[in-house]
């Protein structure tokens, strides 16, 4: 059992999610989000979790775990071209995990992931968890519309652009 892993969930500063992640943060985050999505076909989806239960991390669930149930449970793979991605932030343990779908994953590399997840904690650690967020979802954007780009045309919003805060 981790004890230093269930000490920073129970105790460490994830009951800061609402002064890091307020209401006006989320809504620039959602609109980030929609503005990619009219340029590419793929579908984001933002997740941001104050901490993991005792029980979670004394089974050993991992941030990379956790976010893997999430894309399986908000149904990110459910999506056209299966060009779906969770963007997941474990707050208490300063984690940050992309999953993509496997239409993406045949095109996009985990380097090209731990680019974005990288320059998202560099704007964590100095304490711009707004811009470290809008960042990785800008950055995430850019690669999808590289590799799926859009036709033009509208379509239909498949999963929700608003940040879901768990």
């Amino acid at each position: 059992m981790d004890m230093q892993r269930i000490a920073t969930n129970l105790f460490g500063a994830w009951f800061q999610i609402g002064r890091h992640f307020p209401p006006a943060t989320l809504d620039a985050i959602a609109k980030t989000v929609a503005a990619g999505e009219d340029r590419h076909r793929g579908e984001l989806r933002v997740a941001i979790e104050s901490r993991l239960p005792f029980s979670s991390v004394a089974a050993g669930v991992t941030a990379r775990d956790r976010a893997a149930m999430l894309f399986s449970h908000l149904r990110v793979w459910d999506t056209d071209d299966n060009c779906g991605v969770l963007l997941y932030v474990l707050l208490a343990e300063h984690r940050i995990e992309i999953v993509a779908d496997r239409g993406i994953a045949k095109v996009v590399t985990p380097a090209e992931w731990e680019a974005i997840t990288a320059h998202m904690r560099n704007e964590f650690i100095q304490g711009r968890f707004r811009e470290g967020l809008l960042t990785g979802v800008s950055e995430a954007g850019a690669l999808l519309a590289r590799h799926f780009p859009g036709d033009g045309k509208p379509r239909e919003n498949q999963l929700p652009d608003r940040p879901l805060v768990l």
